[in-house]
């Protein structure tokens, strides 16, 4: 379980650092970074999204 707590902090992390160089990368119209910065959030949000769903699953078990 505290494997899964340490997974969900570093996906708001890489959540959070995903949205900052989006955010930069706008600012100074690198549209190659702000497409991968985009698709990396997608992807890290769709991990986080399921290991939510992982842990609901183990506590409903127990």
């Amino acid at each position: 379980m505290g494997l899964k707590v340490f997974l969900n902090v570093l996906y708001n992390i890489g959540i959070f650092l995903c949205l900052l160089t989006v955010y930069y990368s706008v600012k100074n119209h690198n549209w190659a970074y702000v497409a991968g910065g985009i698709f990396l959030a997608v992807m890290v949000i769709i991990f986080k999204i399921r290991l939510i769903k992982d842990i609901r699953n183990m506590q409903k078990k127990q």
